[in-house]
C-alpha cells in the first residue's frame, strides 16, 4: 500500500504539470487585456508600460514558467510565511490581480472560510442524509419508505441547483420570512445572537447543496447496499444466528461503502464547483464568486490560479479514494 501510495504521488506531479498547462494555455487564448478595466483617459503608451510590467507581451511559454514557478514556489513560501509567522520569502515575487491589483492567492485565503463552510458544512449534511437514507431503502426495498426515498432522490438529483435555491430564497425567505435570502458574509460571531445569526443564514445554502449531494450518494449507497444483501457472506452471517443489525450494520455496511467512498471522494471537487452558482444565488462571498467576478472583468491570473487548485483537488481526492479503497477492503493491495 505504501508503494502504490508512493508511486501515486510521484504519477501525480507530472499529471499536474499537464493540467496547470493546459488551463493556462486555454485561459490565456482568451481574449483578455489587463488594463480594460482602467480610466480610458489613461494614454496608450501608459498602457503598454503596465502590460510590459505585467510580462503579457513574452512569449507564452516564458509567461507560463513564470506563472507555475510563481504558483508551487513563490506562493506556497508565502503562504507558509502567513501561517507560522516566517521570514522565507519576504519581498518575493506573487501573482498579482488585473483586477484588484494584489495577490491573487490572498484573495482567494480571504474568500476561502466562506466556502469552507458552506460547502463543507453542506457536504457532511448530504453524507449523513445519504448513508442511512440508502441503507434503509435498500433494506427495506420496494416499500413506501424507498418509494418516497427514490422519488426525492430523484427530484433532488435531476433538478439544478440555481432553480432549488431561488426556490428555497422565494418560499422561506421572502413568503415566510424564516431566513435571510443574502448570506452576510461580514457577521463575526461573538455572542450567542450571531451565532443564531449565522446558522440562519447558512441554513438555505447548505440545504440547497446538502439535498444535491443527498440525492446522488444515496442512490449508490442503495445499489451497493442490494448488490451485498443477496451474497453468500450474509446468507451465512445469518445461518450463524448473527442479528440482523450486525449482519446489516457491519458486514454489509462495509463491503457496500467501497464504491460509495469513492463517490463521495471524488464529488468533493465536484461540489466546489457546483457551490460556484449557489454562492452566487445566495451572495456568499466566496471563491466560486470571486471566479464568476473574474472571468467577468477578465482577470487572467485569478481564474487560473482556482482552476489550478480545482484540478489539484481532483488529484487529491483521486489519490484519496484509492488509499480508501485498501483501508476499507484488505483483499484489494496494490503491491
Amino acid at each position: 500500500m505504501l508503494t502504490f501510495t508512493i508511486r501515486r504521488l510521484i504519477l501525480a506531479i507530472p499529471t499536474l504539470i499537464f493540467i496547470s498547462f493546459v488551463i493556462f494555455l486555454i485561459v490565456k487564448l482568451s481574449p483578455s487585456d489587463p488594463t480594460a478595466g482602467l480610466p480610458l483617459t489613461i494614454p496608450p503608451e501608459v498602457r503598454e508600460a503596465i502590460r510590459e510590467s505585467l510580462g503579457v507581451n513574452d512569449p507564452v511559454f516564458v509567461q507560463y514558467f513564470k506563472w507555475l514557478k510563481l504558483m508551487l514556489w513563490d506562493e506556497p513560501l508565502h503562504l507558509f510565511d502567513g501561517w507560522f509567522g516566517t521570514s522565507m520569502a519576504p519581498d518575493g515575487p506573487r501573482i498579482i490581480s488585473y483586477q484588484t491589483r494584489s495577490p491573487v492567492m490572498d484573495l482567494i485565503m480571504q474568500r476561502m472560510p466562506q466556502t469552507l463552510w458552506v460547502v463543507g458544512t453542506s457536504y457532511i449534511v448530504g453524507i449523513l442524509i445519504a448513508v442511512p437514507l440508502g441503507v434503509v431503502s435498500a433494506y427495506k426495498q420496494y416499500s413506501w419508505f424507498d418509494q418516497v426515498g427514490t422519488f426525492v432522490s430523484m427530484i433532488g438529483f435531476s433538478v439544478p441547483t440555481f432553480f432549488t435555491g431561488v426556490l428555497f430564497i422565494v418560499i422561506f425567505a421572502v413568503n415566510l420570512g424564516w431566513f435571510p435570502s443574502v448570506y452576510d458574509t461580514t457577521l463575526e460571531v461573538t455572542d450567542w445572537e450571531s451565532f443564531t445569526q449565522q446558522f440562519r443564514q447558512m441554513i438555505m445554502p447548505v440545504m440547497v447543496l446538502g439535498l444535491f449531494n443527498a440525492s446522488q450518494i444515496s442512490r449508490y449507497m442503495r445499489a451497493s447496499m442490494l448488490d451485498n444483501l443477496n451474497q453468500d457472506y450474509v446468507r451465512t452471517a445469518r445461518a450463524k444466528g448473527l442479528g440482523e443489525s450486525v449482519v446489516v450494520l457491519v458486514h454489509v455496511l462495509r463491503n457496500s461503502m467501497i464504491p460509495v467512498v469513492t463517490v463521495i471522494a471524488l464529488n468533493v471537487p465536484a461540489v466546489f464547483g457546483g457551490a460556484i452558482i449557489t454562492e452566487q444565488v445566495f451572495k456568499v462571498n466566496g471563491i466560486g464568486q470571486l471566479l464568476i467576478i473574474a472571468i467577468q472583468a477578465g482577470d487572467v491570473p485569478v481564474v487560473q490560479t482556482v482552476s489550478f487548485i480545482f484540478a489539484v483537488l481532483i488529484v487529491l481526492f483521486n489519490l484519496i479514494a484509492d488509499i480508501l479503497y485498501g483501508v476499507l477492503d484488505p483483499r484489494i493491495r496494490y503491491d
